[in-house]
């Protein structure tokens, strides 16, 4: 038997639709035959006649269609039709040569095949707009690295104006203090003397970390001031536009006071918790009865009021954002970092860590070579410096920062634009900010269901 429109029998009928041991072109099958044209003689062929080779059991012509009952022998069933919704995958081959097995051709969002639902194939659905430097779905951790990388990439002008801003005025400061007041060798050289008095060590690494923690407040001033600013320039790559410094500046005045607030309130919180955590040791160590036990009740303390704060400052990390982007007061976008981070505290802190990671890496290579810079210009040497025993002098702070503000020219855009996108993509994941992201963005027909 021929095979019938719209179902070909794999190797059922030659490819030029010929019968097999038949000679002579062959007639399409829904081509009127010469009977159905008035005034034509009944050909020979025809199964009515009497006489025929054809059988006389044959289907009306017009009528035929492909078939619903058992397959002959021989044959393959039709292909099954796409189900509604993300499909159905289809059974498996039952073995043999060319069958899918299980899991031949399964996507990710639980369709088979390269196809979309409502087009015809098994599949997951069309891939997410991207008007910007994302795309408008929730995103994977590398989506979020190169969102940050793309944005600084994309509006470099705007985006290193406002880190060297931020850098520059940041290391003056450090600079200042580090020349001014926290140039105390004396105290810290006990660190390296091996004959120096427990009292004597004490007051060294209490120095220590108190010239470290000041100058880590000063860098984490900066970075949230950086965050704060580049918001508006991240907000705009998320749609595909662009903005310049001015207009970034006038977005952020109107919340400059309320982040002021902000910047200050958050450091305060974490030194706060840890002052707390090593108070009793503290006490104990000065009252002088047992001191070891005081150190070590103060070490601790300190250790456990660190991860509290810790805790606390990554569910306040995308309070900055919401400040920014929601013109929300100060107690309001605590909470509603605390609402975004909440559940997902271990995602947004190992991201974040993992770019503050990165960014400093990068910013290590371009750093070290002034400081070693730094420490063979100044009077010391590099050999003093690597000792701990060079006085920081100011040809050393100058050279050094410059280093600094190159640095941190790459790890502000970096970490500002991680903490921006994790805003949005919480926002997403939470509250489907995409859809309104493609409106502002001008997608046409975002959101909508296939054949709505």
């Amino acid at each position: 038997m021929n095979d019938t429109p719209g179902w070909a029998s794999p190797g059922s009928a030659p490819s030029d639709g010929q019968r097999p041991g038949a000679s002579g072109p062959t007639e399409p099958v829904d081509r009127p035959g010469p009977a159905e044209q008035p005034g034509a003689e009944q050909p020979e062929s025809d199964p009515q006649r009497p006489g025929s080779q054809w059988s006389k059991e044959q289907p009306p012509r017009g009528q035929w269609s492909a078939p619903t009952g058992p397959e002959a022998p021989g044959q393959a069933p039709p292909p099954p039709a796409p189900g509604p919704g993300w499909g159905t995958p289809p059974p498996p081959a039952p073995g043999g040569p060319g069958g899918f097995g299980p899991l031949a051709g399964q996507s990710g969002y639980g369709g088979w095949g390269g196809g979309h639902p409502g087009y015809g194939g098994w599949g997951g659905p069309p891939p997410a707009a991207k008007p910007g430097v994302i795309p408008l779905r929730p995103l994977g951790v590398g989506e979020i690295l190169d969102g940050a990388v793309s944005t600084m990439r994309t509006y470099w002008r705007t985006v290193l104006g406002i880190s060297l801003t931020v850098a520059v005025l940041t290391e003056i400061v450090v600079i200042l203090l580090q020349g001014l007041v926290l140039n105390d060798t004396a105290g810290t050289e006990a660190l390296n003397d091996p004959s120096a008095t427990f009292d004597e060590l004490t007051r060294a690494m209490g120095e220590a970390m108190l010239g470290s923690g000041v100058v880590f407040l000063i860098t984490l001033i900066g970075t949230v001031a950086a965050t704060a600013l580049l918001t508006t320039v991240t907000s705009r790559a998320v749609l595909g536009k662009s903005v310049t410094l001015s207009e970034a500046w006038r977005d952020a005045r109107p919340q400059v006071l309320k982040l002021s607030g902000l910047i200050i309130l958050l450091p305060l919180i974490a030194l706060g918790i840890v002052f707390v955590g090593t108070v009793p040791g503290i006490l104990l160590a000065v009252s002088g009865q047992t001191k070891g036990g005081g150190v070590a009740l103060a070490v601790l303390g300190g250790l456990g009021a660190g991860v509290v704060a810790l805790w606390l400052m990554v569910r306040f990390s995308l309070a900055s954002p919401a400040l920014m982007l929601e013109k929300q007061s100060i107690t309001k976008s605590m909470s509603r970092s605390t609402k975004l981070v909440s559940g997902s505290w271990w995602r947004i802190f190992g991201i974040q860590l993992l770019a503050g990671v990165i960014a400093n890496i990068i910013a290590a290579i371009v750093v070290l070579p002034f400081t070693f810079l730094a420490a063979a210009l100044s009077g010391d040497g590099i050999g003093s410096f690597l000792n701990g025993t060079g006085d920081l002098g100011w040809t050393f702070l100058v050279v050094s920062g410059i280093g600094s503000v190159i640095g941190s020219m790459i790890t502000f855009p970096i970490t500002a634009g991680v903490a921006v996108l994790l805003y949005v993509d919480q926002r997403i994941r939470r509250e489907a900010l995409d859809l309104e992201l493609a409106r502002a963005a001008g997608v046409q027909g975002y959101g909508a269901t296939p054949g709505s």
